[in-house]
């Protein structure tokens, strides 16, 4: 996923509402996401649906690893040759 550009990728929420088309193209167009500001504080970061959900996949992959380590860490892995054994044998069904 594209880094908002701090000089470019942050507006009011009051702007962002009054020109909501305008954003939505922008950020289909560079793939970078909006943050938009409340007050003068961060409230929202509006993303392209496709970086969206790269970014749920990255997400998932590494927890997928973080779990497959800390199995590995307590012994709870299964040997390369008893892994192939079982995957050859639910291939052959």
């Amino acid at each position: 996923m594209r880094r908002a550009r701090l000089d470019e990728d942050v507006t009011p929420l009051s702007e962002f509402r009054a020109n909501v088309s305008t954003f939505v193209q922008r950020i289909r167009k560079t793939k970078r996401p909006v943050v938009l500001t409340q007050r003068g504080h961060s409230a929202a970061v509006v993303l392209d649906v496709s970086e969206y959900e790269q970014l749920l996949e990255e997400v998932e992959t590494l927890r997928d690893v973080h779990l497959a380590e800390k199995q590995l860490a307590q012994g709870e892995g299964v040997r390369h040759a008893r892994a192939r054994a079982r995957v050859s044998a639910a291939l052959r069904r």
